[in-house]
């Protein structure tokens, strides 16, 4: 490994920062800004954020930090990594028997009783092909219908109009009011607040700080067994999210590199969850379980095809490779130059 290459190469991140303001409140931050409205506002809190900061583990060893690495900074749809997660802890305790199986007849009363959203499985909101219909938390489904986004194809219409829907598992679409079900779906199944259970089951075990925090829109509550809970949102779209530093996102790309497994030989997670988070969805083959693929090396052509990618706006990355035995972390690069930022990456560990 090359120390100059990778000093180089974080270097290049540095000097390719977002062009979102560090301010939350300046004129250029966050996504909700894209929508048509009544949608195009915040629903819940968000805080200014700090510069390119990021961390790179080789073999579970830290090799190179940089800017703020311990700052808990939004992190946006990486967040839907979490999700899946969540998802997994809830297939290895047994309370998902069957991933295929429509959500609608173990979880009644929350959006998935009638139609088409009766059909919608727990694969179908992880792949993002659920097609569900209706309004969580005062946003409707529509606002992120026609969504385009970077490494998906593109719509053929306009976003925020009302794309006629298809049947479950039929179409591929990225759409945070989905996630954001899916995550409801996940409260109501635990019957716990998500980030008690994140904590337990994941952060904790992996050794992460508690400095982190996730946290819903201002109207996100339910009651669940007599308490009233914040439902999460899978990102930071509208409001809300995780608030997490380079270095746990470190913690958590590490036990998924190694399988299900916390550094200190203790399972997390299943290998099998694991495997299934990284399988492609047939209608969208660079996407797994709320993660993004790059099948083909089409996402990011610089790197092996074996790695995967939790991706948030702004832009975040959360980047795992498996042959070389990398985590890489990087936060507030501009998007456009990632691919070449994980090629030097890439260059500097493996080429020297």
């Amino acid at each position: 490994m090359s120390n100059v290459a990778l000093q180089q190469a974080v270097q290049f991140a540095i000097e390719h920062e977002t062009v979102w303001d560090r301010d939350c409140n300046g004129p250029v931050w966050g996504v909700h800004q894209n929508d048509p409205p009544p949608w195009n506002r915040l629903y819940g809190p968000v805080h200014s954020r700090g510069p390119v900061s990021g961390t790179i583990l080789v073999d579970g060893k830290t090799v190179m930090s940089w800017g703020e690495p311990k700052r808990a900074d939004l992190t946006f749809s990486v967040a839907k990594m979490y999700l899946a997660l969540l998802a997994g802890v809830a297939f290895d305790r047994g309370l998902i028997k069957n991933l295929n199986e429509p959500i609608g007849k173990t979880l009644k009363g929350i959006g998935f009783d009638q139609g088409n959203n009766a059909l919608i499985t727990w694969e179908h909101l992880l792949q993002q092909t659920s097609e569900w219909e209706g309004t969580l938390f005062g946003i409707s489904d529509q606002a992120d219908r026609y969504r385009a986004v970077t490494f998906g194809d593109k719509p053929n219409g306009k976003k925020g109009d009302a794309r006629p829907l298809q049947a479950p598992g039929t179409y591929w679409e990225y759409n945070d009011v989905r996630i954001n079900q899916l995550s409801l779906a996940l409260l109501h199944l635990f019957q716990r607040p998500l980030p008690e259970v994140f904590r337990e089951a994941i952060m904790r075990p992996i050794g992460a700080s508690e400095d982190w925090n996730w946290v819903g829109y201002d109207d996100a509550w339910v009651e669940i067994a007599g308490r009233r809970v914040q439902s999460v949102p899978g990102g930071s779209h509208w409001g809300g999210g995780m608030s997490i530093s380079s270095e746990d996102q470190a913690l958590v790309g590490q036990m998924l590199l190694d399988e299900g497994v916390a550094r200190d030989g203790k399972r997390v997670l299943s290998a099998d969850w694991i495997k299934r988070m990284q399988k492609p969805c047939a209608l969208a083959p660079y996407y797994g379980y709320l993660v993004w693929l790059n099948h083909d090396r089409k996402v990011f052509p610089s790197v092996p095809e074996s790695s995967y990618f939790g991706v948030g706006a702004g832009s975040s990355f959360t980047w795992i490779e498996p042959e070389n035995r990398m985590v890489v972390i990087v936060r507030w690069l501009n998007s456009a130059f990632a691919d070449q930022f994980f090629g030097k990456v890439f260059q500097a560990i493996t080429k020297g």
